[in-house]
């Protein structure tokens, strides 16, 4: 593992930042998409973190049905569309 993912604060404060960075052009992303963040760990790790923070409340779910994808919480139009919380 990763200094970065041994490190809570580090790793959520990295994830926040690239989402914060990307989110001018997109507010939600599949697990795939935070493995550049994490290049050197392993698929599974990095899961385990991004589900944490959406338990944390900093990152939160968004399905179609059939795919996943995860923002930041209140991030997006989706969100404001469905009238959430």
């Amino acid at each position: 593992m990763s200094e970065l993912l041994d490190n809570k604060e580090a790793a959520e404060k990295a994830v926040v930042e690239w989402l914060e960075k990307k989110s001018k052009s997109k507010t939600k992303f599949y697990i795939k998409d935070f493995y550049k963040i994490f290049p050197d760990d392993k698929p599974r790790m990095i899961k385990k973190v991004v589900n944490k923070m959406v338990e944390d409340e900093i990152l939160e779910f968004w399905s179609s049905g059939s795919t996943t994808m995860y923002g930041l919480k209140g991030a997006g139009i989706q969100h404001a569309s469905e009238g959430e919380d």
